[in-house]
């Protein structure tokens, strides 16, 4: 999508939060608008109901599967920091969301982490457990960005397009029911993921500040550091100035 946004096929893109960040890495003029609230109960760290895993610190050693540079890269690396354990403590297998649910189903992997509809998924069809969630590390941010061209070139469309997407954002709050009948349809999930997942994350259109713009940063210098991005970028540089 973000490579869409770069040649100019469209002008508006909807992402989580690492898109951008490889990106901006690549050199791509993109510039953020704004984003929703934080869900950050919207991605964990799961096991399987019968594991004897209990704590994060107890993936030492163990195999974990997810979904390489993603915003649960970020939470693994988080949860292992506060768990007292480097990310060389874990054995990881990267894997896209369907084939690390297989691995996981048939206890390939010990643990996979996974952001929603997949977590609800999971946690609905085997009761699958929550080892650890964003709550207090993460926040799981989704962004609304443009190219710069276009944002500087368009303010007043920009700013029309954002309050129109605010108020379908605030309909989406208060009519859950039927959000969750059109998601599920469109999706092809059951009902019931489809509404754990809408029940925890966040509804509304915000622009970015600068604490959002400190914590995009943290993510960035993480994947510096993992060296999944090939050299330090300023998220500062993807900003409009006022």
């Amino acid at each position: 999508m973000l490579e869409a946004l770069n040649v100019g096929s469209i002008d508006i893109a909807h992402t989580g939060e690492t898109p951008p960040i490889f990106a901006q890495a690549a050199g791509a003029p993109l510039v953020y608008l704004a984003h929703e609230p934080p869900s950050p109960a919207g991605e964990a760290i799961v096991v399987r109901k019968e594991s004897d895993i209990e704590t994060v610190a107890a993936l030492k050693g163990k195999k974990v599967a997810l979904n390489k540079g993603s915003n649960v890269h970020y939470l693994l690396v988080k949860k292992l920091e506060e768990a007292g354990l480097q990310y060389e403590d874990i054995e990881t297998a990267y894997l896209p969301p369907a084939d690390a649910r297989i691995a996981f189903e048939k206890g390939d992997v010990d643990a996979w982490v996974i952001w929603d509809p997949y977590l609800a998924a999971v946690e609905d069809a085997i009761d699958a457990r929550i080892l650890a969630d964003g709550e207090g590390s993460v926040k799981n941010y989704e962004f609304y960005l443009a190219s710069r061209s276009f944002a500087e070139q368009h303010p007043e469309a920009v700013n029309i397009l954002l309050k129109e997407l605010d108020k379908a954002d605030q309909w989406a709050a208060e009519h859950q029911e039927e959000l969750v009948e059109v998601l599920a349809r469109e999706i092809g999930m059951d009902a019931a993921p489809v509404a754990l997942a809408s029940g925890r994350r966040g509804y509304g259109v915000q622009l970015v500040n600068d604490q959002v713009i400190a914590e995009q940063q943290a993510i960035a210098d993480t994947f510096y550091d993992l060296q999944l991005i090939p050299e330090k970028i300023d998220l500062k540089d993807a900003v409009l100035s006022e």
